[in-house]
């Protein structure tokens, strides 16, 4: 399909509120147009193109990259997935007209798992489909990854701009940044890499705008940064946070203490060690056939929802400390801001005012769970210069986690660790690889010494290099007769 049919096409969808067409300049000046799943999805980098798409009342409307154009109609492929969306909306009207009562509990437990298979399907790829694509993931470097979400123009380019010195573009106008954009901050001897990716609006999880680059780039991520406006409204917060949670993000959660494991036969086993109230054992039963498990061994170990009993049976869910930053805090009164500040996991900030970015990467520091352990050969001083950074959450924190960060093989050959630090009760304490290091602790490591294979000690010492096992003696010569 051309461009001039495009844009005919264009004019075709906007016929009944051509009156506002006069007040802009000519479309043919605006050929960025991309139709996306057969929906009039217009896309431009053009400030005065986004007050037009915005007079005339288009919605579904998304940024790709300035150079790169397209036209056409979509295939099959996006034509399931609106097909699975469709039926992911009609289960949710259902749920919203269904009351909950003791009566509907089990009815509306099928309709989670319902709707949690559909999601799963829509995060796939397409079947025959060969991966390509852009994407914004890059490669990992240093010693955490952090993600900045949030909607367009709240200042997350900004951000990274000044914790990092990385240039991003920033501008007034909504999505000015289209691709990732990766910066290193260096804090704390320690080297964090911090992703500025694109605003992503509500329906992101549906696949609308880049929302499932951004998303998958998020799972990948140690912590996720939510950059919110001060100014606006709540209801940012929660559109992210429903957004997240639709693709199996978990923010600020622990995973449930659930025990779950399929069998090829035996049924389904039922067990729980507290009383439940959420859960019982028809409710889960109804859950596992909507899975189409039919043996499996399920073990409550805490006072679980059915979400969480879904989460378990998915077991692709990401559970990943988030923290809120309300940027633009010098636009509001300070009775906002000590509100916003008392908030839990939240921080407040000002990137035109630069205030309060210590406090913010003191918070990031403190949710990642990096642990810094300083080496000392012996008869040395310690080397504080380049530190053994481990994590918390990734590998653990032990003599032995510690050991296996510098090399496999290690481990085998220590005999034991002496510890300067927070970690040991006197200076120093001699610890085995149980162990748990503490921040900015001191480790010097003890080895095996060599063991020798000769029997005995001193002058009982036995210095043959003749083999010791019988079956490897030289035989005597027979004696001649």
């Amino acid at each position: 399909m051309g461009l001039s049919c495009g844009l005919d096409l264009l004019r075709m969808g906007i016929q009944s509120k051509c009156q506002y067409v006069s007040s802009f300049p000519s479309l043919s000046a605006y050929p960025q147009i991309v139709f996306n799943k057969g929906l009039y999805s217009l896309v431009s980098t053009s400030g005065i193109f986004f007050d037009f798409l915005n007079c005339i009342g288009f919605e579904n409307w998304v940024i790709l990259n300035p150079f790169v154009f397209s036209l056409g109609v979509e295939g099959s492929e996006d034509e399931d997935q609106m097909g699975i969306i469709e039926r992911i909306k009609e289960i949710e009207a259902e749920m919203a007209r269904t009351q909950k009562n003791k009566a509907t509990e089990y009815h509306l437990g099928q309709l989670k798992a319902k709707i949690a298979k559909l999601r799963t399907q829509l995060l796939e790829p397409p079947k025959g489909s060969s991966g390509g694509g852009e994407g914004f993931e890059v490669t990992k470097f240093g010693h955490g990854r952090v993600a900045l979400i949030g909607f367009p123009s709240v200042g997350k380019s900004t951000l990274l701009t000044m914790l990092t010195g990385t240039h991003s573009e920033a501008a007034s106008y909504e999505f000015t940044t289209l691709t990732c954009i990766p910066g290193i901050v260096h804090y704390n001897d320690t080297k964090i890499q911090l992703l500025d990716l694109p605003g992503i609006i509500e329906g992101a999880s549906e696949g609308k705008g880049r929302g499932r680059q951004v998303i998958a780039v998020a799972k990948s991520s140690d912590i996720v940064l939510m950059v919110l406006d001060a100014s606006k409204s709540e209801g940012h917060r929660q559109i992210l946070t429903k957004e997240l949670e639709a693709v199996g993000l978990r923010l600020n959660k622990k995973p449930p203490q659930i025990y779950f494991r399929r069998k090829k036969t035996g049924g389904i086993s039922f067990n729980s060690t507290l009383p439940l109230t959420h859960v019982d054992e028809k409710l889960c039963y109804q859950i596992l056939h909507e899975y189409k498990i039919h043996n499996a061994e399920v073990l409550f170990r805490e006072d679980a929802t059915v979400d969480d009993l879904i989460d378990v049976i998915e077991g692709n869910r990401k559970y990943i400390k988030c923290v809120y930053v309300y940027n633009k805090i010098d636009v509001i009164g300070i009775d906002d801001v000590d509100n916003l500040a008392r908030q839990p996991n939240s921080v407040v900030i000002s990137c035109n005012l630069k205030l309060n970015l210590d406090r913010l990467l003191a918070k990031m520091w403190e949710e990642m769970g990096l642990v810094r352990v300083y080496t000392k050969p012996q008869g040395q001083q310690p080397d504080f210069s380049d530190p053994v950074v481990l994590s918390i959450d990734r590998g653990g924190c032990t003599v032995e986690d510690f050991c296996n960060h510098i090399h496999r093989s290690l481990v085998k050959d220590v005999k034991y660790v002496l510890v300067w630090g927070i970690s040991a009760r006197h200076y120093p304490q001699h610890c085995g690889l149980a162990h748990v290091l503490q921040d900015e602790d001191v480790v010097q490591i003890v080895k095996k010494k060599e063991k020798d294979d000769g029997g005995g000690r001193g002058r009982f010492k036995s210095h043959s290099t003749a083999p010791s096992r019988i079956s490897d003696r030289e035989k005597k010569a027979p004696l001649k007769t």
